[in-house]
């Protein structure tokens, strides 16, 4: 059996009137991320990493901002859309972690319903996914409250 990993960011910057998602889940608070697509910065790393372990490129292969069809998509889109790319190459993703850093709003109480959302969109076991939350202490745009970003790890495996 052959394991690979690969390693994932993105950052996206708040923007007030836009609905805020991340992990695939929709969140009250009064800023959105901004991006062409839901802007959900956590679903974006973790398709870069799934993407990056595979040997297959990044986000803007598949899904580039300058696509009108991808304009307001969900992320999760995007997300199972990875999972069936390893399928055709004979690969399973087996465990995801990832960081969110943001000053606010505070996400510990999201993670669990995150960890959900994405094992049930890639078929995979609740515990086979982890998300974290953390603050950059008041340094940078994430601590500024700017914006958000996000780094996560895929481990996959092929299927002999």
């Amino acid at each position: 059996m052959s394991v690979r990993t690969g390693i994932g960011y993105d950052a996206h910057r708040l923007e007030a009137g836009r609905p805020f998602w991340l992990g695939g889940v929709q969140i009250d608070f009064e800023a959105g991320l901004a991006g062409h697509s839901d802007g959900d910065a956590l679903i974006h790393a973790l398709v870069d990493a799934i993407l990056g372990a595979a040997g297959l490129g990044d986000i803007g292969t598949y899904f580039p901002s300058s696509d009108p069809k991808y304009h307001g998509a969900s992320s999760l889109e995007f997300l199972r859309y990875c999972a069936e790319l390893l399928k055709q190459q004979g690969w399973h993703v087996t465990n995801l972690d990832a960081t969110i850093v943001a000053e606010r709003p505070r996400l510990a109480s999201h993670s669990e319903d995150m960890c959900k959302t994405i094992a049930e969109s890639l078929g995979l076991s609740q515990t086979q996914v982890n998300i974290k939350s953390t603050t950059s202490d008041g340094m940078g745009f994430t601590g500024r409250g700017e914006g958000i970003s996000a780094l996560a790890i895929a481990t996959i495996e092929d299927k002999i």
